[in-house]
């Protein structure tokens, strides 16, 4: 069987990504922030978030020491906040259970909340070149491309076919350089669409370009229309320009973020929130797209009225824009807020 392993070395050497912020190390705390981040999310998105994070959390200590609020914080914008939940709970169990030392051993870096069995190999990977497969978005593209995987690779049986092939080009010596090459390959070169194929090192054998079919494989998910579903988020200010925010459920869509108070219906029910407010005005509709389904929002903006009761500091808070409170907002909540301030 052809491999790509030694090509992708040599490759890596002129055209590979060397000077990212979190490269050049083998800090394990490091390399696995910028692992999480990274995970469907461009390399020039997370640059910024990830200089900010550490800055702000040197040490796994220093996360897992730190409310929750304060990581959502820093992670607004970046979107999937499972990953901050998850990276904060592992820091808490690094701290308590390591001695804050990154576990070594891949079935223990595994068991950490939000680590996978990709990014647990490419951790260990880079942090001490132990030599484990990975299988991120861009190594299944070029794997799939290379060899002609027929088959949308969520379906398992198309997976294991992938990650067997992920584990025979994974070489014994140099696997961190292997590992940051295929990573930066599918990522710069044999890229979703317009792939480089004019100046690609594995144009050879790949079996995608002689049959002309770089633009069909990798196979896609089958379609479906993604649902849409309505919200209204009542915009509630105080007599500063504080908007009344409560915190969302620690699970599910904006899990432990700060919204809104929102409603399906702007018609109350007997002991629903709208009771408390007096409708103002509805709002121009907003509307955010999430993996699976579409989300209309309607803002409304409303103040309280003489019924609302007193604020719950638990799960509630009056914020100010530009504030120093340090609260975890989706990134359309925020710029809602900013719109209407």
């Amino acid at each position: 069987m052809q491999l790509i392993s030694d090509t992708l070395l040599n490759w890596h050497q002129e055209h590979g990504r060397h000077d990212l912020p979190w490269q050049n190390t083998q800090d394990a705390y490091r390399i696995w922030v910028s692992e999480i981040m990274l995970q469907q999310t461009q390399v020039t998105t997370v640059i910024d978030y990830y200089q900010r994070f550490m800055q702000r959390f040197p040490k796994v200590e220093d996360l897992g020491a730190a409310p929750e609020d304060e990581v959502l914080h820093y992670w607004t914008g970046l979107g999937y906040y499972a990953r901050a939940r998850n990276l904060h709970k592992s820091a808490k169990i690094i701290s308590n259970q390591y001695d804050g030392v990154f576990p070594t051993d891949f079935d223990n870096v595994i068991a950490l909340p939000g680590i996978g069995r990709s990014t647990a190999g490419a951790i260990l990977a880079f942090s001490s070149k132990q030599r484990f497969p990975i299988l991120d978005g861009n190594v299944k593209r070029v794997l799939a491309r290379f060899y002609a995987i027929e088959g949308w690779y969520g379906v398992k049986k198309v997976e294991a076919e992938l990650w067997e092939l992920a584990e025979k080009n994974t070489p014994t010596q140099g696997v961190d350089i292997y590992t940051q090459a295929i990573m930066d390959f599918g990522a710069t070169l044999c890229t979703r669409s317009k792939p480089k194929c004019e100046i690609c090192p594995l144009q050879t054998n790949c079996i995608a370009f002689k049959d002309n079919r770089t633009v069909e494989l990798p196979h896609g998910k089958p379609k479906k229309d993604k649902p849409t579903k309505q919200t209204y988020m009542l915009l509630i200010k105080n007599q500063e320009d504080a908007f009344l925010l409560q915190k969302n459920p620690p699970s599910g869509i904006w899990g432990g973020l700060w919204c809104p108070p929102q409603t399906s219906s702007l018609k109350s029910d007997k002991g629903d929130y709208l009771e408390q407010v007096e409708i103002l005005k509805e709002l121009p509709i907003y509307k955010h797209t999430f993996s699976h389904y579409h989300l209309e929002i309607t803002p409304v903006l409303c103040r309280l009225n003489d019924k609302a009761t007193a604020v719950n500091e638990a799960e509630q808070t009056w914020y100010m824009l530009n504030s120093e409170q340090q609260l975890g907002l989706a990134a359309p909540v925020k710029k809602l807020l900013e719109c209407y301030a």
